[in-house]
Formats: C-alpha cells, structure tokens, sequence
C-alpha cells in the first residue's frame, strides 16, 4: 500500500483561488429555507449527514405543524421523530430539537440565541450550526462553517493540514476577511458537491486546477 504524498502549503494562492471560485459561484446562497432563526437552527441540525433538499421538503410541512418555539418544545419524541424520518439519525435530531426548544424557553427567554457561547448550550449544536445560525439568521459573522465539503477542500487547496474542524475554522479565519467567511464556507460546499466531489473530482473542469495542489489534471 503506498502512502499518499501530503498536499503542499498553498495557502500563498489563497486569494486567487477564492476569486476564481467566486467568479465560477457568484450568486453562492444558503439552500435551507427559513423564515427565521428558530427555522433556521431546526433546518440546520435535520440538514446533518441529509441533503438540503430532502430537508426543505421536510420542513416545507413541519413548519406549518410546528409554528414556534413552544411548539418543539412540546412536541411528542415519536411523532416528531415521524415527522423528521425521512432525514435521517431521526430520534437523535427529534431529541436535539426538542431538548433545543425547551432550553430556548427556560434559558433564553424564547428567543434563538445570538452569540456562539449559549447557542453551544444548546443540545445537538456544534460550532458548525451555530456560525451558521448566527450568519443566516441573525448576520453576525464570527467564524466559519466547517463541515465535510469545507474540511476536505481546504485540505485538498492546500489551505491546513488540520483535519479538526476547529483547527481548520482558525486556518481559514487567518486567511480570508471576517466579511467574507460565510461565503467562503458557501463556495466551497458547491464547489465540492458540484466539481470536487470525493470519489471522482472532475479536475478536467475546475476552475482551479492550475493552482491546484491536489489536482489529476
């Protein structure tokens, strides 16, 4: 079995590449669809390991079953579980929305938090979600969104060598402006679901192949 060279230190290309991938996604929008930020983090934490379009297909009738933050809170673990099914890992995230909900109404006066430190309170909610929530839903920008698409990215651009998603948030931080985060984070997740995908990259067709570290081309 021959070991996999380790991707080189590209982050010097940063700018570059980011450009060009904007150009290549200039309209790079969030897929969920919500109303607000209680919407926002139910949609977020049903979207773990589901696509987003099975999510808003579940959301688009929940959210009229489940209309505020007392009402998750309240919800049947079975019947919630019922409802969510068809995203997957149901029990848990029917667990994380309801144990969310009820921690929003005890601790929070109702309301989705707004700051990374209490939204971390809630059940279920990883630093992922919670800069997704706060960018999304209430346009605060403190980190990034790391998830799958994000972290082997990075990794193959030659941005970390990091695999904690943390450590990669603070790599990515160094290198783009704060502005920019939730973009960056956006980007990449459509340029991985749409080019670099992990069992067959399409690198004949990437904007960024030249610059490239990982690149078959």
């Amino acid at each position: 079995m021959t070991m996999q060279s380790p991707v080189p230190d590209n982050r010097d290309n940063f700018d570059n590449i980011f450009e060009l991938l904007q150009e290549e996604y200039p309209n790079a929008e969030p897929m969920l669809h919500f109303k607000n930020p209680l919407e926002l983090l139910v949609a977020t934490i049903l979207s773990a390991q589901c696509t987003d379009k099975q999510v808003n297909k579940v959301t688009q009738v929940l959210f009229k079953k489940y209309q505020n933050v007392e009402d998750f809170a309240n919800a049947d673990l079975t019947e919630l579980g019922k409802d969510i099914y068809t995203t997957g890992f149901y029990r848990q995230k029917a667990k994380h929305i309801i144990g969310s909900a009820q921690l929003i109404l005890t601790d929070f006066d109702g309301r989705v938090p707004d700051n990374m430190e209490d939204l971390l309170k809630l059940p279920g909610v990883g630093r992922k979600t919670a800069n997704i929530v706060l960018a999304r839903g209430y346009n605060i920008i403190v980190g990034i969104a790391v998830d799958t698409h994000v972290t082997r990215l990075s990794q193959k651009l030659g941005f970390t060598k990091n695999s904690d998603p943390k450590k990669i948030e603070i790599d990515l931080m160094a290198l783009a402006e704060r502005k920019d985060l939730e973009n960056l984070s956006m980007t990449l997740i459509l340029h991985g679901r749409n080019v670099c995908i992990a069992r067959r990259p399409k690198c004949g067709n990437c904007v960024v192949s030249e610059l490239c570290p990982s690149s078959e081309v």
